[in-house]
C-alpha cells in the first residue's frame, strides 16, 4: 500500500498572488508541445518553418483552455452553469474537460488553416503528436492536487488519498499520465516519422486516446456530482465522450488506407 505524498497545490506564493502546480504542468506541456513541434517540422513530410509551429501553439493554447473550461462546464457541471451562468469564468475554482479542449482545439486547427490555407487534416496531422507530452503533464498535476482518484484496490500500488477515505485507491491519475501520455506518445512519434496518408495519424490519435481512456475508466471513480449513467455501476461521462473518438478514429484510419497512394501534402 501506497500513500499519496499530500503536494501542496501552490508551488509559489507571491503576496495575494498563489501560483499552483496544475498551472505549471499546463505550462510545461505547451513548452513540450513547442520543443516537440520544432523537431517535428523538420521531417521532410513537413518542413514547417519555426514561425508556423509558434503560431499553431499560440492557437492551439486559446483551443484548449476556452474549448476545455466550456466543455467541463457543458459537460460536467451544468445544472450550476444554468443556475449560475457567469460560473463559467471562475476559473480559479478549476475545472478543466480534456473532451471539451479536444473540441477547441478542433476549432484552433480549423481557424488555423483557414488563415494559413492548409489542409485541416495536415495539421491536425503535424499536431497530434505532441498532444499526449499536455496529457502527460495535466495529469501530473491531477496527482499532486490528489484528485481524479480511482476505486478501492487491493493491488499493492493502491494508494491512500488526503481526502478520499482510508482505504486504497486505484492512482487512476498515473494510469492515465502512463498510457494517454508517454505510450500514446511513443505510439504517435514513431507512426507519425514516417509520410503516412492523410488522416491517419490524426485518426490513430483519437482511436488510441478513446481506448486508454476507456480502460481508465473502469477503475477511476466518475464526479461525484454526477456518478454512473443510466442507472448503471460502469458508465460514466468520459466512456461517453470518448465513444464517438473510437468510432471517428477507426473511420479517419479506414478512409486514409483505403485510398490507392499518399495524398499530396501541402508543402507551403
Amino acid at each position: 500500500m501506497l500513500v499519496h505524498p499530500d503536494i501542496d497545490p501552490v508551488a509559489l506564493r507571491l503576496g495575494p498572488l498563489s501560483v499552483h502546480w496544475y498551472g505549471l504542468m499546463y505550462l510545461l506541456g505547451f513548452l513540450g508541445f513547442w520543443w516537440a513541434g520544432l523537431r517535428r517540422a523538420q521531417l521532410p513530410q513537413f518542413r514547417w518553418p519555426r514561425e508556423r509551429v509558434s503560431d499553431l501553439l499560440f492557437y492551439g493554447v486559446m483551443g484548449v483552455i476556452l474549448g476545455g473550461r466550456i466543455g467541463y462546464t457543458l459537460f460536467y457541471n451544468l445544472d450550476r452553469f444554468l443556475a449560475e451562468p457567469l460560473s463559467i469564468f471562475r476559473i480559479w475554482e478549476g475545472g478543466m474537460s480534456f473532451h471539451g479542449g479536444l473540441i477547441g482545439v478542433v476549432v484552433a486547427i480549423l481557424w488555423f488553416a483557414r488563415v494559413h490555407r492548409l489542409n485541416p487534416f495536415d495539421i491536425g496531422d503535424f499536431a497530434v503528436p505532441m498532444i499526449p507530452i499536455g496529457l502527460f503533464t495535466g495529469r501530473i498535476g491531477n496527482f499532486i492536487n490528489g484528485e481524479l482518484w480511482g476505486a478501492p484496490t487491493t493491488l499493492p500500488w493502491g494508494m491512500v488519498f488526503p481526502h478520499a477515505g482510508p482505504e486504497p485507491r486505484h492512482p487512476s491519475m498515473l494510469y492515465e499520465a502512463a498510457l494517454e501520455g508517454l505510450v500514446l506518445f511513443a505510439i504517435l512519434w514513431w507512426f507519425g516519422r514516417k509520410p503516412r496518408p492523410r488522416m491517419a495519424v490524426s485518426g490513430l490519435f483519437l482511436l488510441g486516446y478513446g481506448v486508454f481512456r476507456t480502460l481508465v475508466e473502469t477503475v477511476r471513480l466518475p464526479d461525484a456530482h454526477i456518478g454512473y449513467l443510466a442507472g448503471t455501476s460502469w458508465l460514466t461521462m468520459g466512456m461517453v465522450l470518448s465513444a464517438p473518438m473510437w468510432i471517428v478514429g477507426l473511420t479517419l484510419i479506414a478512409l486514409a488506407y483505403g485510398k490507392t497512394r499518399l495524398p499530396e501534402r501541402s508543402a507551403r
